[in-house]
């Protein structure tokens, strides 16, 4: 048996597989729920243990969950628009670390957050390769649909179904076959109010959210319930959020966060910043300590402009700031 059934309750298998209380209910066993300090091995017969074992391989195989956790990610350097190679050769992010990517427009920071999301092999126009681990990853994190790499936020984030925050999240939950699922929605509720500045409800429609809202709600949920160990953040700056907060929580949650940006805040706020240039990298930059007390003046300027702008929003007066 792949999994150590023998040895579990009713109350083991339901908290560390929540998805197999279905099985139970189909085969007929729903009894057995409510007899959650019964052991498997005295109530359930061999056959049944079986196919108990290979549905929950399925599922993990499904869900992603058995896979081994990914705990770094490394870009190998290719080439520049003009075909001479990347000044890095190099560049590995693990698990915890937001590194920005900075440049002009158009210099190509799209294109390596497009790269990494493709798991590039050379087969994309600038020629780098992405390793897993230190290893070539193989086709799943490319054509599955069931793993993804990769989960992307970007700039303009609309809904369009017909649906409320609460049934948004619990059929995202759903079809996570997420554990406790109340409790993660109440969770990324929480943290979306907190991000956005602006409270919504449970009940509110998800097509009636603002763009900060929406932005707020996807950052929590991705957070929470998103099987994908990597965030790719296209110019956050815009979102209405609090940029600060939104970044602790995705790295309280174990992900590996690369985030495009123009803002010199949230420039500063990141472990390391890859450098972009005519399509390549050419450094990549620690915030030195000099850096790091700018910030702290940043910060302070950016929280005088937040004020103005609650107060422009409440419909005062600016005539003195």
């Amino acid at each position: 048996m792949k999994h150590d059934l023998l040895h579990l309750t009713i109350e083991g298998l339901l908290s560390r597989w929540p998805f197999t209380q279905q099985l139970l209910v189909d085969r007929g066993h729903e009894n057995l729920i409510d007899s959650p300090e019964a052991a498997l091995s005295g109530t359930l017969e061999g056959p049944f243990l079986a196919e108990l074992d290979e549905f929950i391989s399925g599922m993990e195989e499904f869900l992603g969950t058995n896979e081994q956790k990914v705990s770094e990610v490394t870009i190998r350097g290719g080439r520049t628009k003009d075909g001479s190679d990347e000044t890095v050769r190099e560049l590995t992010i693990r698990v915890g670390e937001v590194v920005c990517i900075v440049g002009p427009t158009g210099s190509g920071k799209s294109r390596l957050l497009a790269d990494i999301e493709w798991v590039a092999r050379g087969d994309t126009p600038t020629g780098r390769h992405v390793l897993v681990n230190g290893e070539v990853p193989g086709d799943k994190w490319r054509f599955s649909t069931e793993y993804k790499l990769v989960a992307q936020l970007s700039q303009n984030m609309n809904f369009v179904m017909d649906l409320t925050v609460q049934e948004f999240l619990a059929l995202h939950a759903e079809s996570r076959q997420a554990g406790d699922p109340e409790q993660k929605i109440q969770r990324i509720w929480n943290w979306a109010n907190e991000l956005a500045g602006e409270s919504f409800t449970l009940d509110t429609p998800v097509t009636s959210l603002s763009g900060g809202q929406s932005r707020a709600l996807m950052i929590a949920d991705t957070a929470v319930l998103s099987a994908s160990p990597v965030v790719l953040i296209d110019e956050i700056e815009n979102a209405g959020i609090d940029r600060q907060q939104a970044l602790e929580i995705l790295i309280k949650e174990e992900k590996i966060v690369l985030m495009a940006t123009h803002d010199p805040i949230l420039a500063l706020m990141g472990d390391r910043r890859v450098v972009i240039a005519n399509g390549g990298m050419t450094q990549v930059i620690e915030p030195s300590d000099r850096e790091r007390e700018n910030l702290d003046e940043l910060r302070a300027i950016d929280t005088r402009m937040m004020g103005l702008r609650h107060r422009l929003r409440q419909g005062e007066r600016l005539d003195t700031i």
